[in-house]
């Protein structure tokens, strides 16, 4: 019975000396940036895009807009899909011209 009580002792004195985790609780790591996106948004209106793509979220698109406010716009508007296959256009023409 006195060394069973000793090994729990140990364990627990081990236990309490353990370095803290710098890891993220799984609530937080896995959640998207993106809850609800905008259907509509006049290009003019934007400023700045960003992208995100993690791995338990779908393509996710933040517009900074003219006023500094951000919000996530739809992946499938006409004019940023217009955008996106101009900008894929261009890599690849720099791609093969280098």
């Amino acid at each position: 019975m006195d060394m069973k009580l000793l090994a729990v002792f140990a364990v627990l004195a081990v236990a309490s000396y353990a370095p803290p985790s710098e890891a993220k609780p799984i609530s937080l790591v896995e959640r998207c940036y993106c809850r609800s996106t905008l259907n509509s948004l006049p290009r003019g209106m934007v400023r700045e895009l960003r992208f995100i793509h993690t791995p338990n979220c779908p393509f996710q698109v933040i517009a900074k807009l003219r006023s500094s406010k951000e919000v996530c716009i739809d992946p499938n508007m006409p004019w940023l899909q217009q955008y996106l296959k101009n900008t894929f256009r261009r890599l690849k023409k720099n791609k093969r011209s280098a």
